[in-house]
């Protein structure tokens, strides 16, 4: 990707690094907090071990994209997409988005999630490729929350529409990232660059 940043990230950019771990770490504290105050929060060290991972690995994408290029829409685009995928990951490992964190159906959501990771390898991080990408993550999504609510998964504890509801807020999340990644390629293209 081309523009990368001359002052390494340093400078004004540090503050919000900063500010940005702080906030991983805080996140990672309200757990333990919440222990300390209530027998409904009841993590293990497993917990946190994945909590951590999943964190940091966010965060840590999202600084790979942050040092590789000075597009902002390119930035966003990578931000909304690792927040859609660290909440996916995360809701359904918590309490599972169709029925319980246990039910099987919820593993559907791994195949959006490698429809997007092996679109955007294939288009090798490109912002145009990228927002094709992110069309095809939405679609996928779109078709997973097609089969779970027609098929009535998940039911009684997730009915139709509650599947519906959540599933309609990734894809939105996914078709941001996509129109983002859009206004990537064709700032790129104006200036004759690839990001």
């Amino acid at each position: 990707m081309a523009g990368t940043m001359s002052d390494g990230g340093r400078g004004r950019g540090s503050h919000w690094r900063i500010a940005g771990w702080t906030a991983a770490a805080l996140l990672l504290l309200l757990p333990l907090v919440a222990m300390q105050l209530t027998d409904e929060v009841n993590w293990t060290k497993t917990d946190f071990v994945f909590a951590s991972a999943l964190i940091v690995g966010t965060g840590a994408a999202f600084e790979l994209a942050v040092r590789m290029t000075n597009n902002n829409a390119y930035r966003a685009g990578v931000g909304v997409a690792l927040a859609a995928t660290f909440l996916l990951i995360w809701i359904n490992a918590a309490v599972g988005i169709i029925g319980s964190e246990d039910n099987p159906a919820n593993l559907m959501f791994g195949g959006v999630l490698a429809v997007g990771i092996i679109a955007a390898v294939l288009a090798r991080f490109q912002p145009d490729g990228m927002a094709r990408a992110l069309f095809a993550t939405a679609l996928a999504q779109a078709l997973v929350t097609m089969i779970a609510a027609i098929a009535r998964m998940g039911y009684p504890a997730s009915p139709p529409l509650e599947i519906l509801g959540i599933n309609t807020l990734f894809v939105a999340l996914w078709l941001v990232s996509a129109l983002l990644f859009r206004k990537a390629a064709r700032g790129a293209i104006s200036r004759g660059d690839s990001t």
